[in-house]
């Protein structure tokens, strides 16, 4: 059978992503990001640090993380995501 990733709220998609950046700062796993948005810091200083920041979208270095790590910062989602609709569940 085959997966269809196709979002039921679409507007979920920048909550997630906004998420999935403050969980690794949290958990103290440096991950650049840059927003697309031209000007940003992490636009700024690319150049300086020799990565590509003038891409447009979102960009991202994940690459150095292990896959525990990776999975750490996924599994935080998850337990957010259900810890929200709990709490929703009981009101």
């Amino acid at each position: 059978m085959a997966r269809s990733n196709r979002k039921i709220v679409p507007e979920s998609h920048q909550v997630l992503h906004q998420w999935k950046y403050e969980i690794a700062a949290e958990f103290g796993l440096a991950v650049a990001h840059t927003g697309g948005a031209s000007g940003s810091a992490d636009t700024e200083f690319a150049g300086e640090l020799g990565t590509s920041g003038a891409n447009s979208g979102y960009t991202s270095n994940w690459g150095h993380l292990t896959s525990r790590e990776n999975g750490s910062v996924g599994g935080e989602i998850t337990k957010r995501l259900i810890a929200h609709a709990q709490r929703n569940l009981m009101h």
